[in-house]
């Protein structure tokens, strides 16, 4: 038992203050290191499942008091620390401050840990937070679009059928798209029938979420087969909430916050295409992260602008595509970097080529596309303002010999107009023939 006497701080020498000051801030990060290792693993474990929480992030908030954002950090650097050996062996002994390590962890990886840790023992806090944003700056925008594109390439939904006849789903998707997925699920397990949700109904049995995804997901399906393909406008599509600092969407910053909601973080460029058609909100915050005040949700496209980009274009606008379900209005400009929400900076796309566009940067083929069409249309009209058809009508071809009655035809997408008839002259005088 160590019997030795505490010494009042306001009495102890100055060079004992300062070492145990020092001592004490080396066994902190011992101590956290351990601490975040084990919420790691006890994510790993899905131990919060059993309290009835929907992620680790809500269990530290119950249980440990953090709020949401710090509690998503500290899983995010105890997850890292798994990959990284170095840094957190250095971190377990006391080497490494948790700022250093937290700051470490967004850019190292097991082939340049070493060199960062080297940079961290040499380098004050604030330095290091310095030369990770530096570094971040460089390889951010790429990397982030490289891996939303790889999360795309990966993303996969595999139906296997067992032996007993029963059918195992296995899925992998992109973070926005599994949020969608969610969102449909949260509504059609509230359509349930209160035993079918075991709220106390007269058959009602104590019944899992997981177990009451599956009669929600027979809920959504069966309301596709019966309603058919359809979207929803762009402003209500995207019920996601997606949290984005300005200076991400405009200069591409690091460090910004860019993520959904609870949930992992986002490319901006894939934030920038959820934005391009999508309600949004904007929040006014002081520097340490108090709401002064919030807007209302205003649609990103007008309705009468939107309405308008229905009627000229009639779908996706890529070349070659031209899908008329599940469009977006592509901002051109997009609206974050100087865009306005005019017609002319406006363009239909549909998801899969939206996509494109943004994070795999296709904008040449739409460009020739456009110009293409400026120059056939002599410059007059929009790039992509040709007309189509509509699928479900049929139009004759003007015959030889043959008058078109009623309204006059389109021809190259100009009304035809039909010039006055000429109209007989009738003299008012009465002439009285001789008799």
């Amino acid at each position: 038992m160590d019997t030795r006497e505490v010494v009042a701080p306001d009495t102890m020498p100055l060079e004992r203050l300062e070492a145990e000051i020092t001592t004490l801030a080396g066994h902190l990060a011992a101590g956290e290191c351990r601490w975040l290792r084990l919420i790691a693993e006890y994510d790993r474990r899905g131990g919060w499942r059993q309290w009835g929480c929907h992620g680790a992030v809500q269990w530290l908030g119950w249980h440990c008091g953090l709020d949401g954002r710090a509690a998503r950090e500290k899983l995010r650097v105890g997850h890292a620390l798994v990959e990284l050996p170095l840094i957190a062996e250095e971190f377990a002994v006391g080497r490494l401050s948790y700022s250093k390590v937290r700051a470490l962890t967004r850019v190292a990886t097991p082939t340049n840990e070493e060199d960062l840790v080297m940079l961290a023992q040499h380098a004050t806090a604030s330095q290091v937070e310095r030369i990770v944003r530096a570094y971040r700056g460089v390889l951010a925008v790429e990397e982030e679009v490289d891996v939303a594109n790889a999360q795309v390439a990966a993303q996969y939904l595999r139906v296997d059928t067992e032996d007993d006849g029963t059918m195992v789903i296995h899925a992998r998707m992109p973070a926005e798209v599994g949020a969608l997925v969610v969102h449909a699920l949260d509504g059609a397990r509230a359509q349930l029938c209160a035993d079918a949700r075991g709220d106390g109904g007269p058959a009602s049995t104590t019944r899992t979420q997981s177990a009451m995804n599956v009669d929600a997901l027979a809920v959504v399906a069966e309301s596709f087969l019966v309603n058919g393909p359809a979207a929803r406008a762009g402003g209500d599509r995207y019920q996601t909430v997606v949290n984005v600092d300005e200076d991400v969407l405009t200069d591409d910053t690091p460090d910004g916050v860019c993520e959904l909601d609870g949930g992992p973080r986002l490319a901006p460029e894939t934030v920038r295409r959820l934005g391009c058609d999508a309600s949004t909100v904007v929040l006014v915050r002081r520097k340490d992260g108090t709401i002064l005040t919030a807007t209302n949700k205003t649609q990103t496209v007008p309705r009468r602008v939107r309405r308008m980009l229905r009627a000229r274009d009639q779908g996706c606008r890529f070349p070659g595509c031209g899908q008329r379900t599940f469009v977006d209005a592509h901002h051109i400009r997009h609206r974050a970097r100087g865009g306005s929400h005019e017609l002319e900076n406006l363009i239909e796309l549909c998801w899969f080529h939206h996509r494109l566009v943004h994070e795999v940067r296709l904008e040449d083929p739409l460009r020739r596309h456009r110009r293409r069409r400026r120059h056939q249309s002599g410059g007059e009209r929009h790039p992509v303002a040709e007309r189509r058809p509509h699928a479900g009508r049929r139009h004759r071809t003007a015959q030889p010999g043959r008058r078109h009655r009623g309204r006059p035809r389109h021809r190259d997408a100009t009304l035809v107009r039909r010039p006055p008839r000429p109209r007989p002259h009738h003299d008012r005088t009465l002439v009285r023939r001789p008799t």
